[in-house]
């Protein structure tokens, strides 16, 4: 019998947003935890004990998604509101606003190399951003839905989106054309992510399913029907030997994508899991739910021998004989279905947690500044140096809604300023919105131009044949 410590153990709870949690990342040492939620905040926890929470305001609406820069220097944000938000997250605050979706944005992430930015978007869109400019550098349009999430592979060459059409795209980011397709009837994707070779993605069905699809082969790798309920984000360990996945049927499940099975069932939340990551060296993971809790986990199997873990399991489990794979990618794929027998994984939530439950939180306006009186330790939460200081000023000047938290210190505004700021705001979203729609139709334009001329050249190569 093996023993009980290579088993994911839940590490703490926190509490402090008041709906459900939709997006959990860790920064790059893994010491910090950012989080986003349905009430409209974001909320980043500093992981050593009795240290406190700091929730970012700004948004006006839900935020659905949340994401540190590779060197943890920038958080970025999608929400509901039609934005995306760079932010430093430090206790100024400072942000600035990236505009030129027409529809709530579902996901945002950062390239590898931390110089771009990719967003997806009902507006049926998938725009891809410069971090040091903050502009948009182009749009990709082909979904014909709500587009759930975009990400980036490993190398920067290509993007990975899903959507509501039922379909997963590959993209180059060089040509900026979609390259591959792969077509889903069973339902739609709701989440997709490369694997850390950049190999393959898995994909988060709302058919209750989880694919691994090859990028080489351009074929189903591995098929897993072990949840009950629609998947709603996947996260590859570091290793790329593992996969764990987050359901609405109130599981998480840790997939051995070597050995092509289930091993671990994990319990906690109640209600829907709606995001999962894991930290940067995949020794722990973090998850967020409906129930408006983040759970920190330590991950504790990838510690162990790989061969020596496979052999514990399967003393037991006795699960019936794993397919037979001729490599790490095999050339036909495999259904999995609840028949295997895997390890539950349920936290006693009874027991004393010695860490602090409920952290003091202090809340942060965008573009704003706290004074000493706040008592707010630099060794907490320190402002890195960042371009965005000076975008963010700016924001600060023309955005009245960028104020500091407490009341005594708000600076009044005449009402016929506060009005016409409001106006020139209007304008300038009507203006997005213009532009955004041009851009949209003079893309169109391009590739019926580009199919009239591929047309024409096959009609001179037919006229010169016939000759």
């Amino acid at each position: 019998m093996a023993s009980a410590l290579e088993d994911p153990v839940l590490i703490r709870s926190f509490r402090g947003h008041r709906a459900a949690v939709t997006g959990v990342a860790f920064n790059a040492d893994a010491a910090g935890l950012a989080t986003s939620s349905l009430d409209g905040l974001l909320m980043v926890w500093k992981l050593k004990a009795q240290s406190r929470a700091y929730r970012f305001v700004g948004h006006e609406e839900a935020v659905s998604s949340v994401q540190f820069s590779p060197d943890g220097q920038l958080l970025a944000s999608a929400s509901r509101d039609r934005t995306v938000r760079l932010w430093v997250p430090c206790i100024h605050g400072e942000s600035s606003v990236l505009k030129g979706h027409t529809a709530a944005v579902g996901c945002v992430s950062f390239s590898h190399d931390g110089h771009f930015l990719v967003s997806a978007s009902n507006d049926k869109s998938i725009k891809v951003w410069s971090v040091r400019s903050q502009r948009l550098a182009f749009s990709l349009f082909q979904h014909t839905h709500w587009v759930r999430c975009a990400k980036f592979s490993p190398d920067g060459r290509l993007i990975a989106s899903c959507s509501e059409d039922k379909s997963v795209r590959i993209w180059d980011t060089r040509n900026k054309t979609c390259i591959d397709n792969f077509l889903d009837y069973g339902g739609f994707t709701n989440y997709v992510d490369f694997n850390p070779s950049g190999t393959c993605i898995a994909c988060a069905g709302s058919n209750h399913t989880v694919k691994l699809w090859d990028m080489r082969m351009k074929k189903l790798l591995q098929h897993y029907k072990v949840h009950t309920a629609g998947v709603n984000c996947v996260a590859f360990h570091p290793s790329g030997n593992y996969l764990i996945t987050a359901s609405t049927d109130g599981t998480m499940k840790i997939l051995d994508v070597l050995e092509g099975r289930l091993i671990y069932t994990v319990h906690g939340h109640k209600g829907p899991v709606l995001c999962v990551a894991f930290s940067k060296g995949g020794e722990k993971f973090a998850s967020g739910g409906a129930d408006a809790k983040v759970f920190l986990w330590k991950t504790n199997f990838d510690s162990f021998d790989y061969k020596e873990v496979l052999k514990h399991h399967l003393r037991r489990t006795q699960p019936e004989e794993p397919p037979h794979l001729l490599d790490v990618y095999p050339r036909a794929p495999h259904l999995h279905d609840g028949r295997v027998e895997a390890l539950q994984v349920n936290p006693a939530f009874d027991v004393t947690n010695t860490q602090t439950l409920e952290p003091p939180v202090i809340e942060i306006r965008a573009s704003s500044s706290f004074s000493a009186q706040d008592d707010v330790s630099s060794e907490d939460l320190q402002c890195p140096p960042s371009d965005l200081a000076a975008s963010s000023k700016r924001e600060s000047e023309d955005e009245s809604k960028s104020t500091v938290q407490d009341v005594d210190k708000q600076t009044d505004i005449s009402p016929s300023l506060g009005k016409a700021l409001e106006h020139i705001v209007e304008q300038l979203d009507i203006l997005t919105l213009t532009v955004s729609i041009l851009e949209q139709r003079l893309t169109l334009t391009e590739d019926k131009l580009k199919e009239c001329l591929e047309n024409q050249q096959k009609i001179l190569l037919q006229g010169r044949e016939e000759e």
